[in-house]
């Protein structure tokens, strides 16, 4: 679908004014509540957007967010470098039309170019088989089942995505991080 835009989430307010992005927030809470079975609180959100704003991508239609992901980066037991998709959601009506696939491959592009991770992870509902089949057709392998995960009792999957040598190395083996980055909040 030509007229989706996709762009990370911008908190410049001398560009695009505080309106406009408190209105592109609050479009992006209300997809993720409507969509995803867990509910986030506001501090949530505010950890992940205001650490890593680029790696919120919108996926908008007509100046509407009609889909996004947010992800995170940081070090992993001080021996690597660790991406973490937290929330992907897309419209009902929008569904179907690779979307979410465009939205996964520029969060996980810009957490392998940006941050160089060595590794991306991410938990998924076991019952949500078009969210594995997806994220297993990008190279996700599941690691490990989470016995009543969610507040719905649900079970989920750990998916990992390794990206260098150093995701399959025991974090004991491995030397400790130089300049890794942190959050700030």
């Amino acid at each position: 679908m030509s007229e989706i835009e996709y762009e990370p989430l911008s908190l410049d307010v001398d560009r695009l004014g505080r309106e406009t992005i408190d209105a592109h927030i609050e479009q992006v809470r209300r997809l993720v509540d409507e969509h995803l079975s867990e509910p986030y609180s506001i501090y949530v959100y505010r950890f992940f957007l205001n650490n890593w704003p680029n790696l919120t991508v919108m996926a908008k239609h007509k100046g509407r967010v009609i889909g996004c992901i947010i992800s995170k980066v940081e070090p992993h037991k001080h021996a690597r470098i660790r991406g973490y998709i937290g929330m992907l959601a897309v419209d009902n009506e929008y569904r179907g039309r690779g979307i979410a696939k465009e939205l996964i491959s520029q969060s996980v592009d810009s957490m392998i170019e940006t941050y160089h991770c060595d590794e991306i992870i991410l938990e998924t509902e076991v019952v949500n088989k078009a969210a594995l089949r997806l994220y297993e057709n990008f190279g996700f392998l599941r690691v490990k089942r989470l016995f009543r995960y969610y507040l719905n009792k649900h079970d989920a999957f750990r998916l990992i995505l390794p990206v260098t040598e150093k995701s399959s190395v025991r974090s004991t083996f491995l030397p400790p991080l130089e300049n890794a980055p942190e959050s700030k909040y």
